[in-house]
């Protein structure tokens, strides 16, 4: 193969720093909560270098047919980079494939519908903490998946508000953001998602997590749970007295005999209700909530009162003033009660296969 020519080299050379250009773009992009300038100025000045260099590769194309065979290798990784502009990091999407750890088996629950769903991988100091299934039609989260860590049940208490900024825009940052002042909230945030000025006149609900910190034992993993889109709006008695006794109750129940991973999902069901600001329906009330554990390595030798409780368990109760104790059933029990329920069809499963026990019994020796 002859040498390069120093003609070549300097297109090489170009080529080279305009890729390293494009890559800085590229991270300023990605980080853009933290820069001055407008996300579309900077989207349109990194497409207006990613075109350039493609011009430049085509002309050394076009001028040198030895140019073929040079080492460059930027025309695939520039075209990677374009086509990457707008995925890489995206934490809204159609699957739960950045988050899938959270889900027993990688499976998501089955059954569930909604107007517009949205899967967010609720992602925190640039790391995924659990996963939710969003109706942006609703403004609700309809469920949320975690896994358990074992926690003394203390709340963290100074961690602010978030909402999840790709709802707004699929350019945001994919790590949730803290909530603007009123005054200065985006538009698109309140077309995309619940805000905390939807509470403000609810007088009869307060923010209940779906996913709880006090099921969370990472201070960082805390603070994920502070995102409106892991809260749906509950009965102040209930979020307060019965739903507050069963999350406590699951968690001591899980320290205790759990053995290895608990996968937790908590949803809700449709009431048909919605909670109104400024003459607009805002929010979805839930009717009922819910909640399954799933903890297939446990203690076997523990007490039968808990023992029949493992490896997976359930729980529902109704999000109203009156009658809002919580009911203890098996998975089977829930996943039956929730097919008659709005917004649910025929195939609810919540965990495929219904979570198996991975436990091994001992075989009795034979006499």
């Amino acid at each position: 193969m002859p040498p390069m020519t120093s003609s070549k080299m300097r297109y090489k050379k170009v080529l080279q720093e305009l890729v390293l250009f494009s890559q800085e773009m590229r991270r300023t992009l990605s980080h853009q909560k933290h820069q001055k300038i407008h996300l579309d100025l900077l989207s349109t000045i990194y497409i207006i270098i990613l075109i350039i260099i493609i011009i430049i590769i085509i002309i050394m194309i076009i001028t040198s047919s030895d140019c073929l065979m040079a080492p460059v290798r930027i025309p695939l990784f520039t075209l990677l980079l374009l086509a990457g502009l707008r995925v890489s990091g995206a934490t809204v999407s159609d699957s739960f494939k950045e988050c899938s750890q959270f889900l027993y088996m990688r499976t998501a629950p089955t059954g569930i519908r909604g107007g517009n769903l949205k899967k967010i991988c609720q992602r925190y100091g640039d790391k995924p903490r659990y996963a939710t299934l969003y109706d942006s039609s609703r403004r609700l989260a309809l469920y949320s998946a975690y896994t358990f860590k074992k926690s003394d049940g203390q709340r963290r208490m100074d961690t602010p508000w978030m909402y999840e900024p790709q709802l707004a825009s699929e350019e945001e940052s994919g790590n949730m953001q803290t909530l603007p002042p009123s005054d200065k909230t985006d538009p698109l945030i309140e077309e995309s998602q619940a805000v905390l000025e939807d509470y403000v006149d609810a007088v009869e609900y307060e923010r209940g997590p779906l996913n709880p910190d006090q099921h969370q034992a990472d201070n960082q993993d805390k603070a994920a749970t502070y995102t409106l889109t892991n809260i749906v709006p509950q009965i102040t008695d209930f979020v307060e007295g019965s739903w507050a006794a069963y999350t406590d109750r699951i968690r001591r129940r899980l320290n205790n005999f759990c053995r290895g991973v608990s996968y937790v999902v908590t949803g809700v069901t449709i009431s048909g209700l919605t909670i109104r600001r400024s003459g607009q329906d805002r929010m979805a009330i839930p009717k009922h909530l819910w909640s399954a554990y799933c903890c297939p390595r446990y203690d076997r030798n523990s007490p039968y009162e808990v023992r029949y409780m493992f490896p997976s368990y359930a729980a529902y109760g109704l999000n109203e003033i009156v009658g809002h104790s919580v009911v203890e059933v098996s998975l089977k029990t829930l996943e039956s009660f929730l097919k008659n329920q709005t917004g649910m069809d025929g195939n609810v499963s919540i965990f495929l296969n219904g979570c198996v026990s991975e436990n091994k019994w001992k075989k009795r020796k034979k006499r």
